[in-house]
């Protein structure tokens, strides 16, 4: 739509086009003036050219109006959507801020602390959403805003879906929606029942790239990156950047379990472990799950069905000995850098 700025400020009656705030391959976003309330709004617009395809123009109006559904503080909000002289646009809320995408663009590594502080807010956010029955399927870095009163908002709903939309999976089977660096295993996969896990999963793969200064996987390729969502382990956050906690650790790991199952039951009890671990408390919902996982295996290598008790002591044994173990290295990397500063 170069070029089109005053033509399309004249097409959309009731706003006025201030300027051109960026554009990707769907639609152009402009700040505007809505002229009967006063404010200043983002206004989206569909592209000519994608707008003669049925398949687009759906989907543009889908966006609009799952995010209408919802009202919420740390989501973009929806005030309008409609078409006027072979335009279709989508009013919502003006950001005055930046992208999560931006800071780490620009090189930056989240603190531990402030990295929380952001994916707490999105967590809340896909809380409200789950609740309402929507899976947003493309939480990224890209689609976080941070304003400057440092509030997060989740923005974009152009991949969201109803979970109860049976027609509309049908239709999506076998395609891969979302972004390579972010998208979960059973997204890869095209499978037809895309729950809140897959925004669990994503939300942790943002989580990691905001502490770690990296992706959780990398590669040459989009192909190549979605591959190892399916089949590479997960090198934990704590393992890269050493002053994060071990139970931030935890939460990533369960977050990004390659199976949904082993992920968190729900958005609210993945909320109560970010709370935890911000609070310098251990994330329990997240050691549950790792123990349960430690007992299956356990119990798979042919421990006896009624030795249950057997089981749960030596996972708890196992569990202390791996405290330990990290307590020991953090005293010897204390004792060497002191020796060195001698």
């Amino acid at each position: 739509m170069a070029g089109e700025k005053t033509t399309t400020g004249q097409q959309i009656p009731g706003y006025q086009i201030i300027s051109k705030l960026g554009a990707g391959a769907m639609a152009v976003v402009f700040k505007a003036k809505q002229v009967s309330l006063d404010r200043i709004v983002a206004v989206k617009i569909l592209p000519k050219k994608l707008s003669e395809s049925s398949e687009y123009v759906k989907m543009f109006y889908k966006e609009g109006k799952a995010a209408a559904k919802l009202n919420h503080p740390n989501i973009v909000q929806a005030y309008d959507v409609g078409e006027a002289h072979g335009y279709h646009y989508f009013v919502m809320e003006y950001v005055e801020g930046h992208t999560l995408f931006d800071e780490l663009d620009a090189g930056k590594v989240f603190t531990e602390k402030d990295a929380l502080e952001v994916i707490i807010q999105i967590a809340r956010a896909l809380e409200h959403s789950h609740a309402q029955g929507f899976v947003h399927r493309d939480v990224k870095p890209k689609n976080i805003m941070i304003t400057t009163a440092a509030q997060a908002k989740l923005a974009d709903m152009g991949l969201a879906r109803a979970t109860s939309d049976a027609e509309a999976a049908q239709q999506e089977a076998g395609k891969a929606y979302g972004t390579p660096y972010y998208i979960s295993p059973e997204q890869i996969r095209g499978e037809v029942d895309i729950d809140f896990r897959a925004d669990i999963y994503s939300l942790g793969a943002t989580l990691y790239h905001l502490v770690t200064g990296r992706p959780p996987f990398e590669g040459d390729t989009p192909a190549a990156v979605m591959h190892q969502h399916l089949k590479s382990p997960l090198i934990p956050p704590d393992h890269i950047n050493t002053k994060l906690t071990a139970g931030l650790g935890e939460v990533v790991e369960v977050m990004m379990a390659k199976d949904r199952i082993r992920r968190y039951a729900s958005t609210s009890d993945l909320l109560l472990d970010l709370e935890s671990i911000q609070k310098g408390e251990p994330p329990l919902q997240a050691r549950k799950q790792i123990d349960s996982e430690l007992l299956t295996e356990l119990a798979e290598t042919g421990e006896p069905a009624d030795d249950q008790a057997r089981i749960e002591e030596r996972a708890s044994r196992l569990r202390i000995i791996a405290v330990i173990l990290a307590a020991a290295l953090t005293v010897s990397v204390a004792v060497n850098i002191i020796l060195l500063l001698r």
